[in-house]
């Protein structure tokens, strides 16, 4: 498991990827981040996991535009078995 790659939960809608980059790079060097548009998370990895630790103690529970964020490791996607929606012709 990549240790410095961290989940931001609780992200406000209106939050930009560039607000978040900003306030994460003050901790190291991000080297990927990914928002989706309109979702309240986000994805922010580190060149290192020093770094991203850093970043996870200082900001886990910082008010970021009026929401109060969450910041852990990522965990890898689970896959999951695909749903059957019965006859869809």
């Amino acid at each position: 498991m990549e240790k410095n790659k961290l989940f931001v939960g609780n992200v406000a809608y209106a939050t930009t990827i560039e607000t978040l980059v900003a306030l994460f790079s003050e901790y190291g060097e991000v080297t990927e981040s990914y928002k989706p548009q309109a979702k309240g998370f986000a994805f922010i990895t580190f060149k290192n996991e020093e770094d991203a630790a850093k970043a996870m103690e200082a900001l886990n529970g910082k008010e970021v535009d009026g929401r109060e964020i969450f910041v852990n490791v990522a965990r890898p996607r689970e896959e999951r078995p695909r749903r059957d929606f019965g006859d869809r012709n």
